[in-house]
């Protein structure tokens, strides 16, 4: 009977233990929303516009965009293109314009 007690007493033992181990539950309440601040919103939108780029030129884009120096985005050729045309068919309107535009890009 003697080592019926001793066990009883350790499972006792080892369960107050184990209680007194067991962290207090966290509070339930909500966590805030930070306010953010000009550099995290800065980070945030250069961080959007850099979607897509990758190594070196995300990185040299992200350092020139956060320093507030964003370079122009990288046009295709069509695209320069486009933009040349637009810019030399200043002052053209309608057909005459539609035409010019159409030579233009084509060669």
């Amino acid at each position: 009977m003697n080592k019926l007690s001793m066990v009883a007493l350790a499972g006792v033992f080892a369960a107050a233990m184990a209680h007194a181990q067991t962290p207090a539950p966290a509070p339930s309440t909500p966590a805030k929303p930070a306010a953010t601040n000009p550099q995290q919103d800065r980070m945030k939108d250069c961080n959007t516009k850099a979607k897509g780029m990758k190594g070196d030129e995300r990185k040299d884009y992200m350092s020139a965009c956060l320093s507030g120096k964003e370079p122009e985005k990288k046009l295709t050729a069509q695209q320069q293109k486009m933009k040349d045309c637009n810019a030399r068919a200043t002052g053209k309107a309608g057909d005459e314009r539609k035409k010019f535009m159409s030579e233009c890009l084509k060669g």
